[in-house]
This record gives C-alpha cells, sequence and structure tokens, in this order.
C-alpha cells in the first residue's frame, strides 16, 4: 500500500501560493545568470569577443590565465583536453634540454614540464661547462609566470600591432641622423653576432656595445692584452692543491660563477689529501667561509697582498708594507703555492688592470693546470669604456637610434640619471625588455620579448663549449625575440630558428641538430668568428706589480660592492622566492644592508639589537661618496668584515615593473663609480632603526660539538675516527653503552631491510651554503613564501634551512676547549655569555637541516590524531587531512623543523607573492598538495619522486639502479654535498657514506635514529 506523506524541505513549501516554490521546481537558481553582461544579447552575440576561458570562469570553473594554445593545462580545475596534444600525457612530466643566458646568469639546464607547461629547473649533467645551476637559475621558472611581464609590443605607451611596430622603426633606422647604437648584455650567441654583422651591412654607421651590470672590464683587459682574446680565463679547481684568492669570490659570482662544483671535489679528503684554500678578502663571502685560512684585510691592502705574492713566486723575494702578521700570511701562502707547483692557483676579484695582469702572470709562472687560458670563457664581454663614451655621445646628440636589448641602464649604470637626460637626445630609443623597467618607461619603442623558456639561442660558454636554448612552452603573451626583430628589418624572411639552424648547418662535431637539441649542450668551433686584437700587446708584468706595491693604503672607509646569492643583479628582484632565500651569511632576506665591522660599528654607534619577539632591529646610516648620498641604509654587523671596510649588495632597490611588496632594499649603483666595485666613502648615523628578517638568530656553535663534528686534516689522517668522530654513549644501569647500541632502545624497531629504505647523506665539506637545495625544495613543494613581516615572527616556511655557526674563538677547536674547561655555575654564565658572540674573524660552517626522518620519531608519539606516522621505506610521514594544528610534534623535535602553515597564503590577498592569480600559480607542482591553514608541514623527502621512480621500475619490469633515487635538493645539489639513495641496495654510493669514517647523525645522543647522516668536517690547517 502506497504512503500519502507529504515531504517537504522547507516551510515555505507548505505555502501553495509561492512564486519562489514555482520558481525553484523549475530552475535550480531564482536569479538569472547574466549572460548578457558578458556575452552580449542575442543581436551582438557573434561578435562578442568573449572566450571560452571567461565563460567557464564565469560559471565556477578556473583556468590559467595564459591562453589553451600556450600550454593546455588548467591550473586548479581540471578540463579534459578535447584534441590530445601530441607529445603530452596527461600526469607524466616531459624534460627539455635548454640554456638560461639573460647576461648575468648562464647554465645549461633541464626544464621540467607539466601539461605543457614549465615548473621547475634542473642540472643537466651532460653539460661539461657550465651543468650546475645557482638558487637563481632554479627560481628562474617563477619568473616566466610574472605578471609583471611586457604583453606585446608599445610605441610611447600605446599598445600596437608587431605589424605597426616594425613599420615604424624601420621607417625611423632608414631615415636616422647619427650613428646607430646596438647596447646589449653579453649574449655570448655566435648566431646573434653573425645576425648583428648582417644588421650593420643593412644600415649604416652602426655600432654594437656590450655592457654587463656588474663589471669584468678590468680581468677582460688583461686577457686580452695577453692573449689577445676579449675572454676570461677558465679555472678548474678540482685540479687544485693550493688556493690563494685575493678579493675573489669565486664560489658566488666572480666571473659568472659554476666554479663551486670543481672547488667542491677538491674539498673531500681522498687518499689522505685535499685541497688547500686561503681567502684574503674584506666581506665576509662564501668563498671566505669555506676557506681553511681566512685574512680579514682592506681592498686598499688586497693590491699590496698581490704585488707581494707575485715578488715571491716570480721574483723570489719582495718588500711591502704590510704589518706583520699579514705579510706572514702572504709568505705562508707563496711557500705553498711554490710547493704546489701546478696545482697551485691564484685568483682576484680586484678591479684594477694591473692586479689582473699579476694573477696572470703568478699562474704562468706557477705553471698552474688550474687556470686554463686555451679554453677561455665568453661569457662576459662587456666594455666600461665604451658605455661611458656611448653615453657622452648621447648627450653631445650623436647617436640617432638606440636599441636596447637584455638591459637596464636607466637602473643600473652609475649615473642612471645622466643616461635618462642623455636618452632625451636620442631621437630613437628602443627598448627590447622583459618588463616595462626603468629604462623601457624612458624609451619612445619598447618590443615585448619572451622569457628565455620561451626562446631560441645559441650560447657559448668557452672557446669550445657550447648548448643551445629552445622554448620549452608557446608565448603566454604577444612577445618576439630582438633576433627576430632585427631579421624583420633587414628585409630577411626567416624565423630566427632557421637563422639559427642555418648558422650551425654542419657545425655539431659529431652530433646532428637533433642530438644536439636533445643533450642541450656539445663541443664545436664557433660558426663564426670572434673578433681578436691583431697583435698581443706586450705586458709589462712588472712595472704592474710596481704600481700595485705603491699604492697608498686608504685611511678612511672603503667600501666594497658585490652581487649576493639571492638577487645578484637585480634581474629577478620580483621573484619572491628570491627574496625569501636567506642569505647564507646574515641568514636575512628581504634587504640589502651595509655590513659592518664590530669595530667599527661601536666606533660610529651603530647597533645591532633584538625587540621583544626576538626579531633583529639595525641603526641607519647616509653613505656619501663625492656628490652622490645614498641615504637611511640599514647596518648589520658582520662577524669576520675587516675593520675600516664595508661591503654592500647590488641589485635591490627597484621600483618600476615590480609587486609594492618586492620594492626592497637600497640601489647601490649610484655608488658603482667607474664601474668599480671598490670605493671611498664616508658614513654618517642616520635616525630611526630599520627592522630586519633574519631566520637565524643565534650566530656561534657554542662549542656544541655533537651538532657540527670537525676535526684537522691531520687529525683525519693520523688518529682513529673514535678521536675525533666519537659515538656519543648512554647510561644503561649506571653502565656508559653507545647509543648506536640496540640494548638502549625504548622500543622494538621493525624489519627495514624489506623494500626500500632511503636514506640521504649531506657531506659539510662539499656543501657550500648557495642555497640552490633550498629554491629547488620551494619549486617541487609548492613550499610557500610569507613575506617579510611573518619571516620576523619566525613564521617562515623553508622545509629546508642551511643553518651557518660561527666560532666564538678563531676556530671551533678553541671552541671546544673553552667549554671543556668551564667549571662551576659562575664560570658557565660568564663564559657561556661570551660564547654567544662571534669572534672578529671567525670560523663558519654550513649545514643544510631539514626533516632527519627518525626512525624513532619524537614527533611520532606524541601526535594525539596520528598525522604524522612512519612509512616502512623509512619516511616520516604527515597526513595533512588527519591534522589539527596542537603542534606538539613541532615542541617534541628536538631539530625543529616542522613548520606550522599559520594561513593560507595562495589567493590570500595579504600574500600576494605570485599565488594570487592564476598566471602565477601556474608554477605549481600538481604532485604535491598546497597545504591550507592550520596543519603542519615539512620535508617529505620527496615521496612523490621516489614513488615516481619505483612504480616506472615496476611498469617497466626492471631493478632501479642506484642513482635513480633522488630528492629535490640532493639533484639540485651540483657539489656532490648531498647522496640520496637506498640502503638496502648494498652496491648504493649511500651505503657507502653509511660506512664512512666520517658519518654521524645530528643529535645522535638523544637516541632518534634518524635518517638523514652527516659527514664530519675536515680543514686543511697544514702550513707549508
Amino acid at each position: 500500500m502506497s504512503s500519502n506523506k507529504k515531504y517537504w524541505k522547507s516551510v515555505e513549501e507548505l505555502n501553495e501560493n509561492s512564486s519562489v516554490v514555482e520558481t525553484l521546481q523549475q530552475k535550480e537558481f531564482t536569479e538569472e545568470i547574466p549572460v548578457d553582461e558578458f556575452l552580449g544579447d542575442k543581436d551582438s552575440l557573434e561578435s562578442s569577443k568573449t572566450s571560452r576561458r571567461d565563460f567557464l570562469k564565469y560559471v565556477g570553473f578556473s583556468t590559467a590565465a595564459a591562453s589553451l594554445a600556450a600550454c593546455e593545462g588548467p591550473v586548479i580545475k581540471s578540463i579534459p583536453y578535447v584534441v590530445q596534444p601530441e607529445r603530452i600525457v596527461p600526469g607524466v612530466a616531459n624534460y627539455y634540454a635548454s640554456t638560461i643566458a639573460d647576461g648575468f646568469d648562464f647554465a645549461s639546464v633541464l626544464v621540467k614540464t607539466r601539461e605543457g607547461r614549465p615548473i621547475k629547473i634542473e642540472n643537466n649533467d651532460l653539460s661539461v661547462a657550465k651543468s650546475g645551476s645557482n638558487a637563481r637559475v632554479h627560481a628562474s621558472v617563477l619568473s616566466l609566470y610574472d605578471t609583471e611581464r611586457v604583453k606585446r609590443p608599445m610605441i610611447e605607451g600605446r599598445n600596437v600591432s608587431w605589424e605597426e611596430f616594425d613599420r615604424e622603426v624601420k621607417a625611423e633606422l632608414e631615415n636616422v641622423n647619427g650613428e646607430i647604437v646596438l647596447l646589449t648584455q653579453t649574449f655570448a650567441s655566435p648566431s646573434t653576432t653573425k645576425l648583428i654583422e648582417d644588421f650593420s651591412s643593412k644600415y649604416p654607421n652602426v655600432r654594437h656595445v656590450v655592457y654587463d651590470t656588474v663589471s669584468e672590464d678590468a680581468a677582460l683587459n688583461a686577457f686580452q692584452a695577453k692573449f689577445g682574446k676579449r675572454a676570461l680565463p677558465n679555472y678548474d679547481f678540482s685540479k687544485a692543491e693550493t688556493i690563494v684568492s685575493v678579493g675573489a669570490d669565486f664560489l658566488g659570482d666572480w666571473h659568472g660563477g659554476g666554479y663551486d662544483a670543481g672547488y667542491a671535489k677538491g674539498r673531500v679528503p681522498e687518499n689522505g689529501k685535499m685541497s688547500r684554500h686561503i681567502q684574503f678578502e674584506a666581506n665576509m663571502t662564501l668563498s671566505g667561509a669555506n676557506a681553511d685560512k681566512r685574512v680579514p684585510v682592506k681592498p686598499s691592502q688586497q693590491k699590496a697582498i698581490l704585488a707581494a705574492l707575485y715578488g715571491y713566486i716570480a721574483g723570489g723575494s719582495s718588500t711591502s708594507n704590510l704589518s706583520g702578521a699579514v705579510d706572514d700570511a702572504v709568505v705562508k701562502a707563496a711557500s705553498q703555492l711554490r710547493k704546489a707547483g701546478s696545482g697551485g692557483v691564484v685568483v682576484s676579484g680586484i678591479p684594477d688592470n694591473d692586479a689582473q695582469t699579476l694573477v696572470l702572470a703568478i699562474n704562468e709562472a706557477l705553471g698552474s693546470e688550474v687556470m686554463d687560458a686555451a679554453n677561455p670563457r665568453m661569457i662576459r664581454q662587456g666594455n666600461a669604456q665604451a658605455v661611458t663614451e656611448l653615453v657622452d655621445n648621447m648627450k653631445s646628440g650623436n647617436v640617432g637610434a638606440l636599441l636596447m636589448a637584455g638591459v637596464n641602464p636607466a637602473y643600473s649604470l652609475p649615473d642612471s640619471l645622466g643616461f635618462a637626460e642623455a636618452l632625451k637626445n636620442t631621437p630613437v630609443t628602443v627598448s627590447f625588455s622583459l618588463k616595462p623597467d626603468e629604462t623601457a618607461l624612458l624609451s619612445k619603442y619598447v618590443a615585448a620579448v619572451p622569457h628565455y623558456l620561451e626562446s631560441w639561442g645559441d650560447i657559448q660558454y668557452t672557446e669550445q663549449d657550447f648548448s643551445l636554448m629552445q622554448p620549452t612552452i608557446k608565448p603566454l603573451f604577444d612577445t618576439r625575440q630582438f633576433q627576430d626583430c632585427l631579421l624583420r628589418w633587414i628585409d630577411n624572411d626567416q624565423s630566427y630558428y632557421e637563422y639559427l639552424k642555418e648558422t650551425w648547418a654542419g657545425g655539431f662535431g659529431d652530433k646532428s641538430w637533433t642530438d644536439a637539441l636533445h643533450d642541450g649542450t656539445f663541443k664545436a668551433t664557433s660558426p663564426v668568428s670572434v673578433e681578436t686584437a691583431n697583435e698581443v700587446a706586450s705586458v709589462n708584468v712588472s712595472s704592474a706589480a710596481r704600481n700595485l706595491a705603491n699604492a697608498e693604503e686608504n685611511n678612511g672607509l672603503e667600501l666594497s660592492l658585490f652581487t649576493n646569492t639571492a638577487i645578484g643583479d637585480g634581474q629577478q628582484a620580483n621573484n619572491p622566492w628570491l627574496q625569501e632565500l636567506p642569505d647564507p651569511i646574515t641568514r636575512a632576506c628581504w634587504d640589502n644592508y651595509l655590513t659592518v665591522s664590530k669595530a667599527d660599528a661601536d666606533e660610529l654607534g651603530l647597533v645591532n639589537e633584538h625587540v621583544s619577539n626576538g626579531a633583529l632591529n639595525g641603526s641607519y646610516v647616509n653613505i656619501k661618496l663625492g656628490e652622490t648620498t645614498v641615504k637611511n641604509v640599514p647596518v648589520m654587523i658582520q662577524p669576520g668584515q675587516a675593520k675600516g671596510s664595508v661591503g654592500l649588495a647590488l641589485g635591490y632597490g627597484k621600483k618600476e615593473a615590480i609587486q609594492e611588496e618586492m620594492k626592497v632594499g637600497i640601489n647601490a649603483y649610484s655608488l658603482y663609480k667607474d664601474f668599480s666595485s671598490v670605493q671611498s666613502i664616508s658614513l654618517e648615523k642616520a635616525p630611526g632603526m630599520h627592522e630586519f628578517a633574519s631566520v637565524q638568530l643565534h650566530n656561534t656553535l657554542m662549542g656544541r660539538g655533537d651538532i657540527i663534528k670537525e676535526t684537522t686534516l691531520e687529525i683525519f689522517n693520523t688518529k682513529d675516527a673514535d678521536v675525533w668522530n666519537k659515538v656519543p654513549n648512554v647510561s644503561l644501569d649506571h653502565i656508559e653503552k653507545p647509543v648506536t647500541s640496540p640494548e638502549v632502545d625504548m622500543w622494538e624497531g621493525f624489519d627495514r631491510s624489506i623494500g626500500h629504505h632511503f636514506n640521504l647523506s649531506i657531506d659539510l665539506n662539499s656543501c657550500t651554503g648557495c642555497g640552490a637545495c633550498v629554491i629547488a625544495c620551494h619549486a617541487e613543494n609548492n613550499v610557500p613564501v610569507v613575506g617579510k613581516s611573518e619571516v620576523r615572527r619566525s613564521r617562515d616556511m623553508h622545509w629546508l634551512r642551511i643553518d651557518r655557526y660561527y666560532s666564538s674563538e678563531d676556530n671551533f677547536r678553541d671552541d671546544l676547549e673553552k667549554k671543556n674547561n668551564i667549571s662551576g655555575l659562575g664560570s658557565s654564565l660568564s663564559e657561556f655569555k661570551e660564547m654567544e658572540e662571534p669572534a672578529d674573524n671567525p670560523q663558519v660552517v654550513f649545514q643544510p637541516v631539514m626533516c632527519q626522518h627518525c626512525n624513532h620519531a619524537p614527533c611520532e608519539t606524541v601526535c594525539p590524531v596520528a598525522a604524522t606516522s612512519h612509512g616502512r621505506q623509512g619516511q616520516n610521514q604527515m597526513i595533512y587531512n588527519r591534522c589539527v594544528g596542537t603542534r606538539y610534534c613541532a615542541n617534541n623535535c628536538p631539530y625543529k623543523v616542522r613548520r606550522f602553515n599559520w594561513f593560507d597564503y595562495s589567493q590570500n590577498d595579504e600574500f600576494d607573492y605570485h599565488m594570487n592569480n592564476d598566471l602565477g600559480r601556474m608554477v605549481l607542482n600538481p604532485d604535491v598538495t598546497v597545504r591550507s591553514r592550520g596543519v603542519m608541514e615539512k620535508c617529505s623527502m620527496c615521496i612523490q619522486k621516489t614513488q615516481k621512480t619505483i612504480l616506472d621500475a615496476k611498469r617497466e619490469g626492471r631493478e632501479i639502479k642506484d642513482g635513480e633515487f633522488h630528492t629535490a635538493c640532493s639533484a639540485a645539489c651540483d657539489k656532490g654535498a648531498m647522496v640520496f639513495g637506498d640502503i638496502n641496495d648494498e652496491s648504493a654510493e649511500i651505503v657507502k657514506k653509511r660506512e664512512d669514517d666520517r658519518m654521524y647523525h645530528l643529535l645522535e645522543y638523544v637516541g632518534t635514529k634518524p635518517n638523514v647522516m652527516y659527514q664530519t668536517k675536515i680543514r686543511n690547517t697544514t702550513e707549508a
């Protein structure tokens, strides 16, 4: 029998006369969707320009801001392919070999794409010349999706078509009065060089001026004078026995960088040997921090040091006005160089032609195999004198047309205001620009250029080593390459792609075009001849030595300008990943600042102080250089800074084409007078205090030898491991037992020999602190950027941090002795407080720290909802849906590697770091979830990567070979500091690392049994 009951969903339904009820019976929504507003009415529907994407977005779908033709892959919602693109399989990554060559950073890379959109940069291991990628290269993928990019060509600020743009520029060039000047970055591109020659044949009176934002002019001049080519000597530090650097941060951006991988190979003790590194410098740099012996000296003293080195090595004797301690260090360094012979090398960053001439002479006298003059570097070709002459010619009205590509002189020239005025005297100004930057805004014509991931090109790293650049995504905007524009303006119907292939036809040696493009790198002879001097000038080395020896020491303050690891020359200043990357030395981010020694700070009344929440504040100063004054520069008191010297990073203080949140720091280019990185300045204290964002406020190691274990090469070679790498003991029934003994375990373990079990080894000798692994982790795991304010609250979200420790005494051994000699409460209170303060010239050590994936994890036992647990493969796992945010796990973690997600950092107007727009979110890795607020985040040991490797091998029916397993950090580290693998594979490299005498675990006495291990730091302290 059927029921006559009436079921109703709301009281309104009981009202039979309700218009709402009748409407809802016919339609789901009571209000009409106003389609006319965005599609137009029926009459205008056919002419409507509204796209399918706009329609989907309006009715609830969210898709990428870029055109579907560009990437076919929306970020938030999946929309099935109507026609699946060739070679793209949803859910499967594709890799393309390409090259970054932005005029400052050059590297051969692999680009990982998902559904047609680049999401990550990897190292190209096939490249011999420049395979390693620094932090900026890894972060460059995010710059592809920058909303500040120029999206189409413009004439006098209005958007135009390329046809109109070409027509007007060609007409201007054909009728120009005065010379046509191409002012470009270093392209290091044979095809571009040939194309500029073709352009010069078409138009009369063309001159090409190469401008390096950060000049290596002195080194280029010295090399050109001696060898006839405008290039830089190449160095292979893996061959070095003794390295002496005088003011050269060769582990940073010196000569284009990329030397750290070779350096790291020579720093790992093998067969009882490792290289010896001596550094003379003013600023505390990455090179100085990694040196076995560091001598802080002012820049003006460095000239005398180099002259003395030359005298001791080439002349057999030397006289100098150096202080006793410095001269003694120079004598010992020269002795070690002579002992090393061909294994010795001297490098220098002194911006002086005589200094660079002496460097070449010293290495020639040593017969150094480390320096390679036969295969020099071509990635710096700027000419500072030509740039200066160009500006003078512009001011006098002799330049009829200025075409600028890859440069931003209105921001980066020392006299940027003078350049801006000179630009007004130039009738035709064309800026080929990625962004509407300072120079583009002053130019009549702005040609929108693509990102390097959308471009074709060829790059010559050295005389013999080349690579190719290929697009990995269709252009997101209406852009065109500089080279394509030149081709059209000389009436060449070829595309640059065709021109590139034609230039290299048959020139790849034993490779085909396809093979070279696949590998991304090849050895060959350039198809375009490089301009060389007709006659090599006679270089007077003795005169250069006298000039340096007689150089007067500056009694005032000396400023050393440099580029830091994160921002470089400033091209990627709008990249939030880089802005939030902590500086390796100061551990501060979102800023540049004046580094000052403690002694000079005390004299000037400058302070650094901590506020109530622990954040760091610092004084302001005004910097005066002649008529130039840079006001309100924050001060960072830097241990190891040479007294009488200060340091300041270039690349900050940009105001145009940059989000408000990233308009940080001071533009130091106005102090870069005559393209010299060393200047004599004066300081005056300014009112107010600056707020720093620093992620490590604890400086010294305070003698805690279980965090950093280190010893000398002599002890390492002559003593048992139990002396310098003792396993901690714990008390069991009042009997001392090794912490590794199963007897002292509180829990019963399970059989870990079944299946895979992952370990990560970190070698403190190989790690230089460069930070590439931190950015790679960000890219792979969708780690959010939180901004300066949140960092000051200690809410940074880095899953991997690189701790930097100073010694409180002159070295860490003295720290340990001081700690062991402390007795009694009074001594403990006073001397431990003293150990908080770094030495004036401390030793430095870097230690990457991430989740240690403990087999006896303290976090797992305290989580009330079992959100954190242990996997059979050794990973400590986080189940985000279970996490309720108690943060007990963070409290119970002795390594402090867990980060609580306080906010929704994506699509939140409070955190506008490229995650609030569809374009910026295109960089997200779809294999890793974007975490919401209220959960705990940490390193997952890239479980998505290990599982993919396992599944791929299973599908192919094969065993996994050693080296196939990677984490983002281990893949990014070209120095070999991080080795990841399966310890159940007895042939794996990770097993050798575990059984090495140098292996230890962080805070091993706690008994957490981590799956991350470290290799003891060894220093070569042996004097010749």
